[in-house]
């Protein structure tokens, strides 16, 4: 059984920073993709940033130089560290990761539960 499991939201003033972790668990042989998704209330869900297996990293236009994702592959993590958050970073956050399953045929997309992110004005 393969599980993401998110921590590190809450609530934050404008200008402030939060680091959110997901940490990958269960009977895993590989994991290529992870990235953060966020959905605000009436939007749709949306990618944030995203990093492969080598360190390549892609964000969307409105964090560039406000976020930052990470990884520790020896511990199946990822992190997004947000730094000047503004209200309308507000949304649930979803980590995504593309993992083989040891016993699986092939990779497939795992989503975390979701962690809430507020920006308060």
């Amino acid at each position: 059984q393969v599980q993401l499991v998110e921590s590190g939201g809450g609530l934050v003033q404008a200008g402030g920073s939060l680091r959110l972790s997901c940490a990958a668990s269960g009977s895993i042989s590989s994991i290529n993709f992870m990235g953060w998704y966020r959905q605000a209330p009436g939007k749709q869900r949306e990618l944030v940033a995203a990093i492969t297996s080598g360190g390549s990293t892609n964000y969307v236009d409105s964090v560039k130089g406000r976020f930052t994702i990470s990884r520790d592959n020896t511990k199946s993590l990822v992190y997004l560290q947000m730094n000047s958050l503004k209200p309308e970073d507000t949304a649930v956050y979803y980590c995504n990761a593309n993992i083989l399953p040891k016993a699986g045929l092939g990779y497939r997309a795992y989503w975390g539960q979701g962690t809430q992110v507020t920006v308060s004005s």
